[in-house]
Formats: C-alpha cells, structure tokens, sequence
C-alpha cells in the first residue's frame, strides 16, 4: 500500500526552545530521548521499507519570532533531499492582521498551512494555550479565513471539550479545510470520557470543511497500543467517514515508545477490517488531497 504520512517533525535541537534546559513535564511524559537533533536523514532511516512515499512536515514550535526561518529550513532540507513533501508552518493568528507574516511563508514553495495549537485543558501538563476558546476569537476567525487567499489549510488542535468554538471557527470560515490533530486527542479513557469526545467530535463532522488526522495515539497512553488505535480509528472514521481521514505518524514523538515499523503496523492492523478503499482514503488519497500533495 501507498502511504503518506501526513505529520511528522524534524529539528535541530537549538531551534526548538523546549528541548533545551532541564526537562519539564510534557503531555507525552518523559522525552529525554528526543532532545537532540531529528534531521531528515534519522526519519527516512525510520520509514525504511513502511511504504511511506511522501510526508507533510507540521511546526514543532521553534521560538514564535522564528516562524519564517523554521519553514525556510524545512523548503531547504526538501529541496536538498526530496523530503517533506509539504510544509504546515507557524503563524500566531491572534494578532489584528496575520498577513504580513503570512507573506513571509508564501514565498516558499512546499508551504501548505498554518498551525497555532489551541488546545487548552484544565490539567496544566496538557494545556497550551493561554485560553480556552481561541477558536471563537475575532482576531482568529479572521486571519483564519485569510489563509483562502494563500489555499493553505489550517491545522487544528483542540481537546473534546473546546469543540463547540472550533465548530463555530469552521462555520465561521467555510472556504478553509480544517484538519483536526490527533483525532481530537481523546485524553479521559474512561466510559464517560470516551462517550463525551465522541458527541463532540459528532458536533464537529457536521462542518464538512473539517477532516481529522488520525495521529499521536500513544500520546496519554505512552506506548504504541493496537487496540487502543484500533478503538479511536473505528470510531473517528464512523464519524466523519474514511474520506475525510488521513494517517500521521507524529515522529520522532512516537519514537519515544516505539519504533516506525512498529507504530505502522499497528496502524495496518487497527484498518485491516476495512475496505480496500476506506484504507487507501486513510493511508493516501485524504492526506493527498487536503495538501495538494
């Protein structure tokens, strides 16, 4: 099978300044193990003989004021090597005007859109931004809905309960395809956790500008789990079909837990009772598409 991983990272541990200094207590637990340079040469030594064909390359937070030189590092590695495929840069789209930032990236090629991750919970070892409900801010909704201009996407990270803003956000902007990181990043495992993400990820499939990345599974779980990506891909392509979900690896994160083989066979195994078409969808044509890859 054709694959496209449709997120992953690579870095030069001085860019990134939450791999420097003393480790501090992350969503994904402990990462010792990836607070030193992940170039490009490491990830395709990972995806070796995976059927990974193409990659999309999503901001891992460089200092907010470097957000043109993290995509001008990326365009030059691609341009070097032949991978990534397609950039999502970093744009903060809280301020009055995005556009002159916006600008900046739109001279590099692989550009694709623009993630700022809005996800905020009440445990402060998951929270990242400053506030709740971004996604119903004025200041957002319109640069959000700038990014048509530029036919980029916007790439969309919130938890189950910020759901009703991002349905909003998508409603608000209806020519801009949002990609829902994570799958929604199901955190709250128990019976009424997962029965509450899934309302609310029904509430956000009703925006059909919306399609959800199915990614970062091992995330709360700190470990590569068949059945547990197997359970939150059934049930996220029940909800917004194959066509509007796509495969991410979420490397070199997941590579804290487990190995590249390892995670995609998990992934394989997790959609074997699927049609042919619905994984095909999954693994290549939904993440095509929403990247113009």
């Amino acid at each position: 099978m054709k694959i496209i991983d449709a997120h992953h990272h690579i870095w030069r541990q001085a860019d990134l300044p939450w791999l420097l200094g003393p480790t501090q207590p992350r969503i994904f637990g402990a990462y010792d193990a990836i607070k030193r340079d992940y170039p490009i040469e490491e990830y395709l030594e990972d995806i070796s003989g995976s059927g990974v064909e193409k990659s999309v390359y999503v901001q891992a937070n460089w200092a907010p004021n470097w957000a043109e030189d993290e995509v001008a590092w990326v365009q030059e590695t691609a341009d070097r090597t032949g991978w990534p495929h397609a950039i999502v840069g970093y744009c903060d789209m809280t301020v009055p005007d995005a556009r002159p930032a916006l600008d900046k990236l739109a001279k590099y090629p692989l550009m694709r859109g623009i993630r700022q991750q809005f996800h905020w919970h009440e445990n402060e070892q998951y929270r990242f931004a400053r506030t709740p409900d971004l996604c119903r801010d004025a200041n957002v909704q319109r640069n959000v809905a700038y990014l048509k201009d530029y036919d980029w996407s916007f790439d969309l990270q919130v938890f189950a309960d910020q759901m009703d803003g991002a349905a909003e956000l998508a409603e608000a902007c209806p020519k801009i395809t949002f990609i829902l990181q994570h799958a929604g990043m199901l955190e709250d495992l128990s019976d009424d956790g997962r029965a509450t993400w899934k309302a609310q990820m029904r509430k956000l499939a009703k925006q059909e500008n919306v399609v959800s990345k199915l990614s970062a599974f091992g995330t709360f779980i700190h470990q590569n789990d068949t059945a547990h990506i197997e359970r939150i891909l059934h049930d996220t392509v029940a909800i917004f079909g194959a066509k509007r979900c796509l495969y991410g690896s979420n490397f070199p994160i997941e590579k804290l837990w487990t190995s590249y083989g390892e995670l995609m066979r998990a992934f394989l195994k997790a959609a074997n009772d699927l049609s042919a078409g619905r994984q095909k969808a999954i693994f290549y044509d939904t993440a095509k598409r929403v990247y113009r890859l």
